[in-house]
């Protein structure tokens, strides 16, 4: 399945072109990725696993790419995997590498193009192009590049996900050894988990957000308040057993739906019109839920920049914000542990 939020070259229209010109469904229908090798510990595989032979480009504002972000943390996998961040904004050439210039997007390794030869590229495109130089689809992160063969391994997050769960264990420490993604007693509920999530929630986000007609909007802004019910329900029958959505340990699920969520107020709610409810005061299992990752899990906050997250979707999607305005709030961007909406608390203290 494709799981990408940014569009590259095309023939015909525009680069922010989300629903094709003269479609009359007016819905947003995402491409599936095209690079799709695996690393793997296998005699004579193509891209095995070694130290700092693979690069992963990304962009804070997508939830995608920092699935991996996530996950490259989670894993201890920062000696031997390498990022960078391109710039926020998604011009017309597709996501630019950031220079020395730019002083409008703070965030860690949020720098040129660091990999060896590629000193002349400009954009992420540059990438693609080297890798295939026909290639006619989007420009999308996260990229996992193989510096050594010089190429494309992998551009579909699901899958760099879990090659990041598991193929590099030989190289990192013993105790982050363990941490299992994709635990084989959770599968089957975790798949199933992520075929109504990724649908619904994750990609159900951007199909009300980029429909072009009414009917298309209601039809997918409901189908997502409903899965976000769905959601919520888990988390109060299952609250006894521990934080995360499978009770005590930390899977593909919370990493996949935490980068939806963790963006839901700041951006959604307005830019993308998903505002029948918002998290911090319509949802408070999953509030709970997602600030609990942020705060008490530094992979989930140190892989957040709502600076990213706010400038990208609010002032590259012309067709949507014409004027590239960036609303202010919500303040904060996300509550602390223990604090609520005003309406929450007093709520609370008329039960109390």
């Amino acid at each position: 399945m494709a799981t990408k939020d940014t569009p590259g070259a095309h023939s015909a229209g525009s680069i922010t072109d989300w629903v094709k010109l003269g479609d009359k469904s007016g819905e947003f229908k995402r491409q599936q990725s095209s690079f799709r090798n695996w690393i793997s510990s296998e005699p004579g595989a193509q891209f095995p696993p070694e130290k700092g032979r693979y690069h992963l480009y990304v962009s804070f504002a997508c939830p995608w790419a920092s699935r991996t972000l996530i996950a490259r943390k989670l894993k201890g996998l920062e000696d031997v995997i390498s990022f960078s961040s391109v710039h926020w904004h998604l011009g017309a050439k597709g996501w630019r590498f950031p220079t020395p210039k730019d002083t409008d997007a703070e965030g860690e390794q949020v720098i040129p193009d660091p990999v060896p030869g590629h000193e002349g590229f400009t954009h992420l495109r540059d990438i693609y192009f080297q890798a295939n130089p026909s290639y006619e689809g989007r420009f999308t992160v996260p990229v996992l590049y193989d510096m050594k063969a010089q190429t494309i391994v992998n551009n579909e997050s699901s899958e760099i996900l879990r090659m990041f769960g598991t193929e590099f264990n030989e190289l990192i420490d013993e105790k982050y050894r363990s941490v299992d993604f994709y635990p084989e007693s959770l599968r089957a509920q975790i798949d199933e988990t992520h075929e109504w999530q990724y649908d619904k929630i994750n990609n159900g986000v951007y199909k009300s957000g980029f429909a072009t007609t009414q009917e298309a909007y209601e039809r997918n802004v409901v189908a997502l308040f409903e899965a976000l019910d769905r959601a919520e329900a888990h988390l109060q029958q299952t609250a006894n057993e521990g934080p995360y959505w499978f009770g005590q340990t930390i899977t593909e699920v919370d990493i996949r739906l935490f980068v939806t969520i963790i963006r839901f107020d700041p951006v959604y709610v307005q830019h993308f019109k998903c505002n029948l409810k918002d998290i911090r005061s319509g949802y408070p299992a999953l509030h709970a839920w997602m600030r609990h990752l942020y705060w008490t899990v530094p992979a989930f906050r140190d892989t957040t920049n709502f600076l990213h997250i706010k400038n990208h979707y609010t002032q590259s999607h012309t067709q949507i914000n014409p004027l590239s305005i960036t609303p202010l709030g919500p303040v904060p961007d996300i509550l602390p542990l223990g604090d609520e909406v005003a309406a929450v608390a007093a709520a609370a203290a008329s039960k109390a």
